[in-house]
């Protein structure tokens, strides 16, 4: 947490002096593009600001109120900052639409210039490091707002090319023009934050590569149990849940059951982070030959056609 919590205050901090120097410039030059650029990096500093207070809000433990912990206020937060940079975009827009059918005098090419080479290279290295904590630590929060100062990188440079061009051919037309196209980033930006975001929110199951892994463990201990049914996952800002049901032997004693779930769900935890496992054992309902060498205490190897196909992780319950 403290790691998640210095890269956000690196983040506001980078944020806050980019602003006030893109506002700066793009008000001396009278520049659509650069001023758009300062929108978009007031819209990142507010972003910044709320990853911060998710962060910590997200590290708090469970209580009487949140009984499954804080994890979806980041998830939260990534839909509000969504939001608010869809509203940088449509305002960048408004302001550029009217320069597309006037000339407009553009002053101080080169400290524009400037100061989009050096936005883009602070935000570079500032969303690389918001990237590599935050998929160490899975956070959405702090993924989130290295994406938005990913697509700030991007349109800086659109902005620099475009102060480029205007220097070499004077028409200022694309200064409006490279305002649109930095708009139309920020849109699509928004849109995927909103769609990762909201797959947390409404307890999409985990990634294919996360039930991989569970899968794999449960096939590691498949001879200490018949088989295991109705597996589900779900995550919360960088917490991720687990249940699922697994049948064992009908005479298996409840301490061994139990311990073969504690095993379980310990190496799913040293394998996945931030991972709550919980498993409901149930004895299978069959007397087969296997249940009952189980119980004389000897070796538990499938004996019977029923569990050879139950034996097929996620097949069905050797109970039903």
């Amino acid at each position: 947490m403290n790691d998640k919590i210095k890269v956000a205050h690196l983040s506001i901090a980078s944020n806050a002096a980019l602003t006030l120097g893109k506002l700066a410039i793009g008000i001396t030059m009278n520049s659509v593009s650069v001023i758009s650029e300062a929108i978009h990096s007031g819209l990142d500093l507010i972003a910044a600001l709320i990853a911060f207070f998710s962060v910590r809000e997200s590290a708090k433990p469970a209580d009487e109120r949140h009984h499954y912990g804080h994890g979806k206020f980041e998830n939260v937060a990534g839909i509000t900052e969504a939001i608010l940079i869809l509203g940088a975009a449509v305002i960048i827009i408004h302001n550029a639409y009217p320069k597309l059918f006037g000339r407009t005098e553009i002053h101080s090419l080169d400290m524009g210039a400037a100061v989009m080479g050096i936005s883009a290279v602070v935000n570079f290295l500032v969303s690389r490091k918001l990237f590599n904590v935050g998929r160490r630590t899975d956070s959405p929060a702090l993924e989130a707002d290295a994406w938005h100062l990913l697509t700030d990188v991007y349109t800086s440079l659109g902005v620099l090319a475009g102060i480029v061009a205007i220097k070499i051919t004077g028409l200022t037309i694309i200064d409006p023009l490279i305002a649109i196209g930095v708009s139309l980033l920020i849109f699509n930006a928004a849109i995927r934050l909103i769609r990762n975001s909201m797959q947390s929110i409404l307890d999409a199951r985990l990634p294919e590569a996360d039930e991989r892994v569970i899968k794999e463990v449960l096939n590691k201990y498949s001879p200490e149990f018949v088989e295991f049914h109705k597996l589900r996952t779900r995550k919360a800002g960088s917490q991720r849940y687990v249940d699922l049901h697994l049948v064992v032997p009908g005479h298996m004693l409840i301490n061994k059951a139990h311990n073969i779930c504690d095993q379980i769900e310990e190496e799913i935890s040293d394998r996945l982070s931030g991972i709550h496992v919980l498993i409901h054992a149930e004895p299978c309902a069959l007397n087969c030959s296997d249940c009952r060498q189980t119980a004389a205490g000897k070796s538990n190897s499938v004996s019977c056609e029923i569990l050879d196909k139950n034996k097929l992780l996620g097949g069905k319950p050797g109970n039903k």
